[in-house]
């Protein structure tokens, strides 16, 4: 049987639908706004999300709303609010977002990646290390590093991601005082003179595809150094991070040997920037049971699912829980499907979702987007 506190919000919700709000801005977002859609701008949305970052699904939904609209939630805010405490003096510090399947953790870091851009972080964001490591291995281009003996490159994917990173940080790319601290030789013929543009360097990684995995290694360094100078703050995303520490990748070598993540470039790049040697950043990465197989999803803690050396490797962090939709959360989400004429029908039926999903946003998506 229902209980009474739930008949009356369901009531009270359907009378006074309520799921927006007109303050666009994540740095202004407060508890007052919890459980409230706000509305990304169309242009923002494609520079930040253009080449990833927001799970497909929910990317078809904004096709079909023809808008992006984002819930803002506690583990967002509570993430902000330690941001704008923190001291950037001090080592960068570690945040990791956890939860079941579905909750929001990708989405939780696209409200963060809005908040980082609208206060003038240089962003280094990584939509899904899986895409890298758990793909399908025909779909990838792989070559033996030029520079690490024993290591291979993913040419392709790294420089798709120094353009992603481009798009990204296309106003900051333009501050003259990014130039890089030491001379970059890439062959005979080729280099990035010491002073050069951080732009120009990401540029040579797009043009000169083979170079890309090697110019990414240099632009981790060169962020960390222009950080620590205060040229700059940085704003570090990785979703599915615990794919980093998985002990095989679906990578084959020509020999039909398996790679392991620790030998490829790209790994080691990334598991430098997380480092905490480094100030004026922050480091956002989430533990995500979809970013392993099926056999090691028994539990979305952290300490599961990053294994031993990637607890180490990002202790001391802190740990941000993103649970399933609060009974307010839920009639708001629901209040906004009937607004995009996607949910129908009379308002009883919100109480068989309830039950159905379970409140896990993803489920609720989903069994609505049949009805």
């Amino acid at each position: 049987m229902l209980s009474r506190n739930w008949r009356h919000l369901c009531r009270r919700y359907s009378q006074a639908v309520t799921f927006r709000t007109t303050e666009a801005s994540p740095s202004q977002h407060n508890e007052n706004q919890i459980g409230l859609f706000y509305t990304m701008e169309e242009a923002q949305c494609k520079q930040l999300f253009g080449s990833g970052g927001l799970p497909k699904s929910f990317m078809k939904q904004t096709k079909t709303f023809t808008e992006t609209a984002i819930m803002v939630r506690q583990p967002a805010l509570d993430l902000i609010n330690c941001i704008k405490a923190s001291d950037m003096n001090q080592p960068a510090i570690r945040y990791v977002l956890y939860g079941e399947k579905g909750v929001g953790k990708s989405l939780t870091i696209a409200h963060l990646l809005h908040y980082a851009h609208e206060n003038g972080y240089l962003i280094v964001h990584v939509p899904w290390v899986s895409e890298w490591l758990r793909r399908t291995p025909r779909h990838k281009e792989m070559a033996n590093s030029q520079s690490r003996e024993g290591f291979v490159d993913l040419p392709l994917d790294a420089a798709a991601w120094l353009l992603h990173f481009k798009n990204q940080n296309q106003a900051m790319l333009k501050n003259n005082e990014l130039k890089t601290s030491k001379e970059y030789v890439w062959s005979k013929r080729e280099m990035t003179e010491a002073g050069s543009s951080l732009a120009a360097l990401v540029e040579h990684g797009i043009n000169r595809v083979k170079y890309a995995c090697d110019v990414i290694d240099a632009l981790v360094n060169e962020i960390k150094i222009l950080s620590d100078s205060k040229v700059c703050k940085t704003f570090v995303a990785i979703d599915g991070f615990n794919s980093f520490f998985y002990p095989m990748t679906r990578l084959k070598t020509p020999t039909k040997k398996q790679v392991k993540p620790e030998e490829v470039t790209l790994t080691t790049s990334f598991l430098e920037i997380t480092k905490n040697d480094w100030s004026n950043g922050v480091i956002v990465v989430t533990a995500d049971q979809l970013a392993v197989p099926e056999e090691h999803q028994e539990s979305f803690l952290p300490r599961y699912l990053l294994f031993k050396k990637g607890f180490e490797h990002l202790d001391p962090f802190v740990p941000i829980e993103v649970e399933r939709y609060t009974d307010k959360e839920f009639l708001t989400c629901a209040n906004y499907y009937r607004d995009r004429l996607w949910l129908r029908g009379p308002t009883e039926i919100e109480t068989e979702l309830k039950f159905t999903s379970a409140c896990n946003p993803y489920n609720f998506m989903i069994q609505c987007a049949p009805l």
